[in-house]
């Protein structure tokens, strides 16, 4: 079997007498779109936050990517292994065009500058399909889903192996979820793998080919997307007992 390209084993998070993560494993493969979800409060942005660094690494357990084990390291050093991520909120310099605000990341992740920095930045600008005439207006102009893009593409500008991304369609009309669906299906057409949190079921099942469910910082199950969601105990813990 092949070594997985994100491991996570055991990890754990407690903040005081408040355990966020318990013993959390799980894998990803080079190439793959794994899904968590799970109720509000569940641990997932925790989880992501013991993978990247930011802010905080795991009390317990061990994180590996890429064959290395990572948890420990800066931030910095884990993004320019090829791990990057992205954040439930939108984050943007709104005085920035789109094209500074993606440079900025090909400098903080890739470590790029001058010419190689600026290819990168229209490479990334083209995978998300930011429209060309949209890259030179400062980022607080942007509509919200080209937000979206922007902050996709700041992710993508150092040609990470895996793309994390934490809600991404939060705030988006129906036809923005399609748009997004699309968007990520290509990123990873392209060779990145994605680990994605999200609320919107509907995204998670198009796109995922395994799923996790998170529930009081604890897996609750994990497998096939479509028979994930009609397991007894996620169902009850999205919507309560019925007793």
């Amino acid at each position: 079997m092949a070594m997985p390209l994100l491991d996570v084993r055991g990890a754990c998070k407690t903040f005081g007498g408040l355990r966020a993560v318990q013993d959390v494993s799980f894998s990803v493969t080079e190439g793959e779109i794994f899904g968590i979800a799970g109720p509000n409060g569940s641990g997932k942005s925790t989880l992501f936050n013991l993978i990247t660094g930011i802010p905080f690494a795991p009390t317990a357990g061990e994180i590996h990517f890429a064959g290395q084990r990572i948890d420990g390291w800066p931030a910095h050093r884990i993004a320019r292994g090829g791990l990057a991520r992205t954040f439930q909120k939108d984050a943007e310099f709104p005085d920035l065009s789109a094209r500074e605000t993606v440079m900025l990341g090909s400098s903080y992740a890739g470590g790029l500058s001058g010419a190689a920095a600026r290819r990168a930045t229209e490479a990334a600008l083209d995978l998300v399909a930011l429209e060309e005439a949209r890259r030179d207006l400062p980022s607080g102009d942007l509509s919200v889903y080209e937000k979206k893009q922007l902050m996709i593409g700041s992710a993508l500008v150092a040609k990470p192996r895996m793309l994390m991304l934490d809600e991404p369609a939060s705030g988006l009309t129906r036809p923005e979820i399609a748009a997004l669906d699309a968007l990520l299906v290509a990123v990873n057409a392209s060779g990145v793998a994605i680990l994605l949190i999200e609320h919107v079921l509907s995204l998670l099942l198009s796109v995922s080919q395994r799923l996790l469910v998170l529930n009081q910082g604890q897996v609750l199950t994990e497998g096939d997307p479509a028979e994930v969601v009609r397991d007894p105990d996620v169902i009850e813990a999205y919507l309560g007992s019925r007793a």
